[in-house]
């Protein structure tokens, strides 16, 4: 069974007092089941942002532990910060992580919430995916009037609560939802004025700005309004003009790729009679939403941004877009910082980006790539940056593993008097130096006047870091699949029942024994053809590189067909044990031919070289 995994990310209006923070943590690590990833307090934003994840049951209990605490601990009518905000636990979503759905999350959303409201007293919203209509699903429109305006809202039934309770002054109000990950990103300047900041959030955000025309550089805001009238609908982000207001629904879409009216309807304007409305303009990016802020720890101002897709919008777009506006303005962007987790998908894409911009290859190790965007995006300028904390989902090895101890303390460990590690751990250990090699020699190469060439080798690059990386994960897979097989084979056999149960589990323990060191000779097949395309493409200086890496291929391929067929004389299903003497056969067929040709290419190669040095 697949395992299920939710993140919760409660927003609380508390960012200065450490004791009050640590209460609302410690209530929720007090959950059996949740781990508890990130700590994020903002002081001059009063507001931290934790995030923990765990079973759904877990996630649930642990965020409702978040708001009664929170609602002790913090009163919200002394509360004042940067950050809009509603009540003590301000928002609460779930985000579907691993073997959960979105409506899986959203039915946790209205689960908690109805808990909320009847055993706290406090009124809960619900938004994003688990909104109870249309118009609540953008967090900013529930949150509307913030805390101050709360009271009012309450009474207005357009906005009664979908859970309602008794107004605790105190605690004030909890909107509740699931959404997907949302990466929390501030762009940081060189100013202390926030209408800088906000100038350009308001050309990034998707719901735009007010057009204006005149003088609006190189501050945008600084130009002269226009509105719509009759006979004249102006396009907000062009000259054009329609003569009626369709002619100009019509140009939006066409000239710009945006629907007028939703974006009317999204900054609270009736498309319905557009006359004297002002004329709004589109934001730049989609699932984006900015504000402009000061942060006085920061002594500057800030972009404060919220993508809701970074699939659709990455941080790195936005970033390149921000430092192209201001620069227009005279302004730099020192850097920027992630608030609370980023997903390791989106960092990466991030990484490969700024590789790519560079002209460098994107066939490199994980850790490089990482590298380069916190580097490229200047996102240790305000705090430290630290991947292993602030990466969700970042590939690691146990450091308990195999591959985790130094190469000496590994080598002593095959050579004790066990027998694991053996010859199918060093077999895709062997495999997993080839595809290096390989993807050093084709990185040594890149670089050169052909673009063709460069593209080939970036792309060879990247598939030898892939086999890599799954050979070095066999390299502990296969001692594991030994262990298994030892563990069934200690299993009781006194009576029928149990002597037929530990032999289906020897079984199904030696297939694993088989199945996971063919994955190696297959994956090493793959690493060695790579290393002869390495060899042809590659600097002829860096040839015997390529020719090395074919060889520890070759014994990668081979060392795993060994363990195969080692383990095939206990298998008791005939035809199974002929389909793996089969693939073992063609494999080592087909390698031995590879290394051949790569070892008569690499040979003929050298000793072209050397004749030509004698002349």
């Amino acid at each position: 069974m697949s395992r299920k995994l939710v993140e919760c990310v409660p927003n609380i209006s508390e960012g200065r007092d450490a004791a009050k923070i640590k209460q609302v943590t410690d209530a929720i690590a007090s959950v059996p089941g949740v781990r508890i990833l990130d700590v994020d307090p903002g002081a001059d934003t009063h507001r931290t942002v934790i995030t923990f994840v765990g079973e759904p049951e877990a996630v649930l209990a642990g965020a409702f532990a978040c708001i009664a605490e929170a609602a002790k601990v913090i009163d919200m009518r002394g509360h004042h910060g940067a950050h809009p905000r509603m009540g003590a636990t301000d928002v609460v979503p779930f985000v579907p992580v691993e073997g959960v759905t979105m409506e899986d999350c959203a039915e946790l959303a209205r689960r908690l919430g109805a808990r909320v409201a009847k055993d706290l007293a406090i009124p809960v919203y619900l938004y994003e995916a688990a909104a109870s209509r249309p118009e609540r699903r953008n967090l900013a429109e529930v949150r509307r009037g913030e805390y101050e305006g709360l009271e009012k809202k309450l009474q207005d039934p357009a906005w009664k609560p979908d859970f309602a309770a008794p107004h605790n002054p105190g605690a004030g109000a909890t909107i509740i939802g699931a959404r997907e990950f949302l990466v929390a990103y501030n762009v940081t300047l060189n100013s202390g004025d926030k209408a800088h900041a906000t100038d350009i959030a308001f050309e990034l955000r998707e719901k735009g700005r007010v057009a204006r025309r005149g003088r609006i550089r190189p501050y945008y805001q600084a130009g002269e309004l226009i509105f719509y009238a009759e006979g004249s609908f102006p396009c907000g982000n062009c000259d054009f003009t329609g003569a009626s207001f369709q002619e100009t629904v019509d140009h939006c879409a066409s000239a710009h790729g945006y629907d007028l009216p939703a974006l009317m309807r999204l900054n609270d304007v009736d498309p319905a009679n557009p006359v004297g409305q002002k004329v709004r303009r589109r934001g730049t990016f989609s699932h984006c939403k900015a504000i402009g802020w000061y942060v006085d720890s920061y002594r500057r101002a800030q972009i404060s941004v919220n993508l809701t897709d970074y699939k659709q919008t990455a941080p790195h777009a936005v970033l390149e877009e921000a430092r192209r506006l201001a620069a227009e303005r005279g302004l730099v962007v020192t850097g920027s910082e992630i608030v609370g987790l980023v997903p390791f998908q989106c960092l990466r894409a991030s990484g490969r980006h700024y590789l790519k911009a560079m002209g460098k290859s994107t066939g490199v190790p994980t850790s490089d790539i990482l590298q380069t965007a916190v580097f490229s995006m200047g996102l240790g300028d305000v705090a430290p940056f630290e991947v292993e904390k602030k990466v969700l989902g970042l590939p690691s090895y146990d450091p308990k593993a195999l591959v985790s101890m130094q190469v000496h303390a590994f080598t002593d460990e095959v050579s004790r008097d066990t027998p694991a590690p053996g010859g199918g751990s060093i077999a895709a250990l062997a495999g997993s130096l080839g595809a290096a090699l390989a993807s050093m020699v084709a990185n040594l190469a890149q670089g050169g006047p052909d673009a063709d060439k460069d593209a080939k080798l970036i792309a060879l690059a990247e598939r030898a870091q892939i086999l890599k990386d799954r050979l070095m994960v066999a390299v502990d897979a296969d001692t594991n699949a030994f262990n298994a097989f030892m563990d069934a084979r200690r299993l009781p056999d006194a009576t029928p029942e149990q002597k037929a149960a530990r032999h289906e589990a020897m079984q199904a323990g030696l297939k694993v024994a088989i199945e996971v060191p063919l994955d190696t000779a297959q994956t090493s097949l793959a690493a060695l053809e790579l290393a002869g395309e390495a060899a042809r493409l590659g600097k002829v200086a860096s040839i015997t590189d390529a020719a090395v890496g074919a060889q520890m291929a070759h014994a990668g391929v081979r060392g795993g067909i060994w363990n195969v067929v080692i383990n095939l004389k206990d298998i008791t299903d005939p035809g199974y044990v002929t389909d793996m003497q089969a693939q073992c056969a063609d494999l080592l067929e087909k390698s031995t031919a590879k290394l051949g040709e790569i070892t008569a290419f690499v040979d003929q190669k050298l000793l072209d070289r050397l004749n030509k040095a004698k002349k």
